[in-house]
């Protein structure tokens, strides 16, 4: 039974998440959808990451099985004609029988961006975090230095986290002026659930001035979610690569 790896794209703005609900579409529910549509087989499909509402992505991965036997380009183009206009694959081909979009993953990616002016966004609205006022990006990237290696991210763990573990290692999280924008970019080969959002709403603390470097160690140190900031909205999240 040949198994297939995809690449999507999608606009998470209209979408309950990744995974399949009954209280509206979902990436899953709709790629799902298309499968049977060209294949005349319900399958699960397996994303790399279960992006939440509202959370978009650039470069989520996935894979699924199918008895019968088709070329990467058609699967794409059969697959983009039943799931635009908010999905969209990039890339499909026939993978190991032992690779999985989820276990295999070495490393994901992402990027929040935070929309730094006045005037409200309106090409970019649903995209990013509207903040009205200038963030200090270096301040930010200063103290992101202190949440980079491995910890107990407790305090930047939803309630809800089905984890085993808060234990997490984080390669990556630096914070960059981008013209009106800061972003914030964030690597690991796994998160808890909320991490990077909760990681987000207590950065964007330290560039408004209310809290400094230190604030943000002790925050981590606590190991305590009251002591989290308040969580970024999802509109500013993106999913932008899976590495294996």
């Amino acid at each position: 039974m040949p198994r297939y790896r995809i690449t999507l794209e999608y606009d998470g703005g209209t979408l309950v998440g990744w995974q399949r609900q009954d209280n509206g579409a979902s990436v899953q529910g709709i790629v799902e959808g298309a499968i049977e549509k060209i294949a005349g087989e319900r399958v699960t499909v397996t994303g790399a990451g279960r992006t939440d509402a509202g959370v978009h992505a650039l470069g989520q991965v996935a894979h699924f099985d199918l008895t019968k036997e088709f070329t990467g380009d058609k699967i794409r183009d059969a697959l983009n004609h039943f799931s635009r206009p908010h999905v969209a694959v990039l890339q499909a081909a026939q993978a190991a029988p032992d690779f999985h979009a989820r276990f295999s993953a070495t490393a994901r990616h992402y990027l929040y961006r935070i929309l730094t002016r006045r005037p409200p966004p309106v090409l970019e609205r649903g995209h990013v975090w509207h903040v009205v006022h200038d963030l200090d990006a270096e301040a930010m990237n200063h103290a992101a230095r202190a949440l980079t290696g491995q910890h107990d991210f407790t305090t930047f763990r939803a309630a809800e986290c089905q984890a085993r573990s808060p234990v997490k290692t984080l390669d990556k999280l630096s914070v960059r002026r981008a013209a009106d924008e800061v972003h914030i970019e964030a690597s690991a080969r796994s998160f808890l659930h909320h991490q990077v959002r909760s990681m987000v709403g207590s950065l964007k603390l330290v560039g408004e001035g209310k809290w400094n470097a230190q604030d943000l160690k002790d925050a981590l140190d606590a190991v305590d979610r009251t002591r989290c900031g308040p969580v970024a909205p999802s509109e500013g999240l993106y999913l932008v690569r899976v590495d294996y």
